[in-house]
């Protein structure tokens, strides 16, 4: 329980100490006009409530992420805690903020703009086709995720059952969300899910004080404690829990939220505290999901209740070896048992709506993402309709694709785009300190998150067997020299500019 609390109390600390420091290095000019009000177009680009651009934030960056990445990220052992504090402080935090306020100063640019303008015309069209896929493959996946999950939970032979009419029923909302200005749907019930989001981690906070089990401490963190993997915890765990540390996803949500907030100065209670306090509901599931374990009674799986609380979690999420890994499960049960009939209310919440949340978002992204390429106003009707259509068949089609395989690539795409941001964001900074003659080493606060990203990146395709599947040194010692030799090109490439 100690590493726990002092993991909640650093987060926090995270926020008010680096937070600033992060503020004062990018240069906050209050003065300045957003896009909300120099490129206002009553769709896409129009001022918030600071309020509700933080719930709305908040919500585009979360859904499930932070409960059912920190659910599986907990079978590593408690370096889980760390990965959670120190990746939201030092990584995700700095490149959600960095890219979001980037995106502002850039009259509110979407993510592979972004990267094309610090990393050059190459990376510009890769980030431009990697983004697309990536925000059609979640929003596909999210509409057929709940889908399945709503007729599974209601059954029966009633047209309610049937898993085809809640994805149509879905997709039928995706359909408005992304159509229609942000204010209309998304700005009227992304709050009231932020919220309901949040009232549920505090009940489950609550409920890690309060129920029966123990906690690991952070003595054994740097072992690894996953029954059913051969993955290292580096990479492993860095991999697996990304929304609540770092995740890429981030950086193509924020552009949004930047057409919308009104003043530069609220950019780190958006940017840097949405992700802050996603680092607290993926520390507070986390915790829950270990502490719940150990408590559970296993012997209807045929285990003993002597078994390391790891290889409980492994059996209730797998139904004792019958069914593969559902964190949904471990969720619906744990606030069944500690919330009650509430609880199971705001379970469903959790795996149903917080998933659509990410979904609708994901495809306003790709439509925002191509405008942006194709330099196409979104002011009309008919010209959001031209963009969209395409991406929703392309959706539909991919929904008769298995994705058990490629969702695999999934989690490893996303933790290289935010390398890719990282990399980005640290050019920008660069050249902005020789531009106006700032301290040269602000680009450290960007760099070393890069570096970490590109390693753990590098080195997990190699392992993983979805990868490569090659030995664990040898994946080191390559993926280190990957990473070496990106760093030595960033420092080649700042010191040609040095000279100009």
């Amino acid at each position: 329980m100690v590493t726990f609390i002092a993991s909640l109390l650093l987060l926090v600390l995270g926020y008010v100490l680096y937070g600033a420091f992060v503020d004062r290095v990018f240069g906050v000019d209050p003065q300045r006009k957003t896009p909300c009000y120099t490129s206002q177009d009553g769709v896409d680009y129009m001022p918030m409530p600071t309020w509700k651009v933080f719930l709305i934030q908040f919500l585009n960056i979360a859904g499930t992420g932070p409960i059912f990445g920190a659910i599986q990220g907990i079978l590593f052992g408690p370096g889980a805690y760390l990965w959670i504090v120190l990746g939201c402080i030092f990584g995700g935090a700095v490149h959600d903020y960095l890219s979001g306020m980037i995106s502002i100063r850039k009259n509110g640019a979407s993510l592979p703009e972004i990267v094309g303008d610090e990393l050059g015309k190459s990376a510009r069209i890769a980030m431009r086709a990697l983004s697309l896929v990536l925000m059609i493959l979640v929003g596909t996946v999210f509409a057929t995720t709940p889908a399945g999950l709503l007729s599974s939970m209601i059954g029966g032979d009633t047209v309610f059952g049937q898993n085809l009419f809640w994805v149509i029923v879905i997709f039928a909302y995706y359909i408005l969300a992304t159509l229609l200005p942000i204010d209309k749907l998304i700005g009227k019930i992304y709050p009231v899910f932020g919220l309901a989001l949040l009232i549920m981690a505090v009940g489950v906070g609550y409920g890690i004080v309060a129920e029966a089990g123990s906690l690991p401490e952070v003595t054994s963190a740097f072992s690894n404690h996953h029954p059913a993997t051969t993955i290292p915890i580096f990479p492993g765990l860095c991999i697996t829990i990304a929304c609540g540390a770092v995740s890429g996803f981030h950086a193509t949500q924020s552009p949004m939220m930047a057409r919308c907030m009104k003043n530069e100065k609220y950019g780190r209670p958006v940017f840097y505290g949405a992700m802050i306090t996603e680092g607290l509901v993926a520390l507070i599931w986390a915790a829950a999901a270990i502490k719940f374990a150990d408590s559970f009674d296993v012997t209807k799986f045929g285990m003993d209740n002597g078994a390391a609380p790891y290889e409980k979690l492994w059996a209730i999420m797998t139904n004792g070896g019958e069914t593969g890994p559902n964190p949904a499960v471990v969720v619906n049960t744990i606030c069944s048992s500690w919330l009650g009939t509430v609880g199971a209310v705001l379970a469903v919440l959790g795996v149903v709506a917080a998933p659509v949340t990410s979904g609708d978002t994901a495809f306003r992204s790709a439509r925002l993402i191509a405008a942006d390429f194709m330099k196409y106003k979104q002011n009309k009707i008919y010209k959001r309709l031209l963009l969209s259509v395409p991406i929703f068949l392309i959706s539909a089609v991919l929904m008769f694709v298995d994705f058990s395989i490629l969702w695999r690539y999934f989690a490893w795409f996303n933790q290289t785009l935010a390398a890719f941001t990282l990399w980005a964001v640290t050019v920008w900074l660069k050249k902005r300190s020789l531009a106006e003659n700032r301290n040269g080493y602000v680009f450290l606060i960007s760099m070393v998150p890069a570096v970490w990203m590109t390693l753990i990146c590098s080195t997990y395709i190699l392992i993983a067997p979805e990868g490569f599947q090659l030995n664990h040194i040898v994946a080191y010692s390559l993926g280190g020299l990957a990473t070496v030799g990106v760093v030595v090109g960033y420092f080649l490439w700042a010191k040609k500019l040095q000279k100009k």
